[in-house]
């Protein structure tokens, strides 16, 4: 497995933790009631959601590059799908949790965060489909279609910064101090990120 291929796809453990709440706002008056109820609907599944990003961003960066290509391609296929079932899971959440109450602009932030999130899951969806296509039964061709699968990985680490930023960009102000209060927020933040290989 590319080394620098290893690293792209670590990078996208952020995104989870973007909206995690790590720093709070302060301020003695604590968010609205019905906000904090939002945060909870966003945040009580990313413990799981996040278990599954950060296996498969393990498995990836821990597959030999020169091991035998049908077994590259097994974990590369299967942690392909789960980064995409992950991060549509994660875009579910948002999507049906709805826009933040109570937060101005806090619908298009919203949107802006489910939309970008699809985006990179149906990357993920199509990287998974590309490795499953490769040829195993030749070492060579299968060594340059994984370097074919590193330059898809630029496109999709562009993706990366988009999704980050909207998440960022959700998680502001009242909605921050929100998510403060969540378990499943504060458990994800305090978790370690996976290895930049």
């Amino acid at each position: 497995m590319n080394k620098k291929l290893a690293a792209a796809l670590s990078g996208g453990a952020v995104l989870v933790v973007a909206l995690s709440g790590c720093t709070s706002s302060g301020g003695d008056k604590g968010p609205d009631p019905k906000l904090v109820a939002w945060a909870k609907t966003v945040c009580d599944p990313l413990p799981a959601q996040q278990a599954k990003i950060s296996g498969a961003f393990d498995a990836l960066a821990k597959v030999a590059k020169d091991g035998p290509p049908k077994d590259v391609q097994k974990t590369d296929s299967q942690a392909f799908q789960d980064l995409a079932d992950g991060f549509k899971a994660r875009a579910t959440s948002l999507s049906d949790a709805g826009a933040p109450p109570g937060v101005t602009g806090g619908a298009a932030t919203q949107q802006d965060a489910v939309k970008k999130l699809t985006a990179l899951s149906a990357a993920y969806a199509d990287l998974k489909k590309r490795v499953d296509g490769l040829d195993t039964k030749d070492q060579t061709k299968f060594a340059s279609g994984l370097g074919d699968l590193s330059e898809r990985m630029k496109a999709v680490s562009a993706q990366y910064d988009g999704a980050i930023t909207a998440l960022q960009n959700l998680e502001k102000g009242d909605v921050n101090q929100a998510v403060t209060k969540q378990t499943g927020c504060t458990k994800v933040s305090a978790s370690p990120s996976p290895a930049t290989g």
